[in-house]
């Protein structure tokens, strides 16, 4: 007779999981029914810290885990596990089981949170250049700084001729310093296509940027 955990690794190799969130939910979908996290979040609702800290136990290792894969930062990751939960705590009562699971209800907040953080570092990083720029602008010969200023119009004017579609992608890779393949996923594009648009508007700009500098 096969012992119990033989048969649960044979029932595993039988039926594969065929997605990532039936591999991050197959063992609490096991171990636990729906209902139980239903009335979890229920009972968040109602205020019950004890509910919160159990669904805690339950799902903040896959909270980390998917928020570590988006963001690829160890400290960063940690800090939005913690805010995903208050988001939990605020927004119990908005639960609605008819939409999803509990868990892709959770999920989908941690996507969000890292998305969100992921932008706001970005922007935050534009805007420290940008001050860096304005410091170096303020002790330099004025000639450098009509240069550098005449490049910029020289870039932004180049940028003009690309379509809307191809700057979005030079944009969200170069300047948001993704990958080819994060920024398909962020622009929910496939991959080739953006491939393509990215060739194409860096052939157009080096053509715009060697016009305008064999111009007298």
């Amino acid at each position: 007779m096969l012992k119990p955990s033989t048969m649960v690794e044979e029932e595993t190799q039988q039926a594969p999981a065929k997605t990532l969130g039936d591999v991050l939910y197959a063992k609490s979908k096991a171990l636990v029914p729906e209902q139980e996290w239903t009335m979890l979040v229920q009972s968040i609702a109602s205020g019950d810290q004890l509910a919160l800290h159990a669904l805690y136990e339950r799902a903040h290792r896959i909270v980390f885990t998917l928020i570590m894969r988006i963001t690829a930062n160890h400290e960063m990751a940690e800090e939005l596990t913690i805010d995903v939960f208050h988001d939990v705590w605020r927004r119990a009562s908005r639960y609605e089981p008819g939409n999803g699971t509990v868990l892709a209800w959770i999920m989908n907040q941690a996507r969000s949170r890292a998305i969100d953080r992921l932008r706001f570092e970005s922007r935050k990083k534009r805007q420290q250049d940008d001050d860096a720029l304005s410091a170096a602008e303020a002790v330099a010969d004025p000639h450098d700084v009509i240069e550098l200023r005449e490049q910029g119009e020289t870039l932004r004017a180049a940028l003009t001729t690309l379509t809307p579609a191809e700057r979005q992608a030079i944009e969200t890779t170069f300047i948001g310093g993704l990958t080819h393949a994060e920024a398909a996923a962020r622009l929910n594009q496939p991959l080739g296509t953006l491939k393509t648009r990215i060739r194409s508007g860096l052939h157009k700009l080096r053509h715009a940027l060697a016009s305008e500098a064999g111009k007298p």
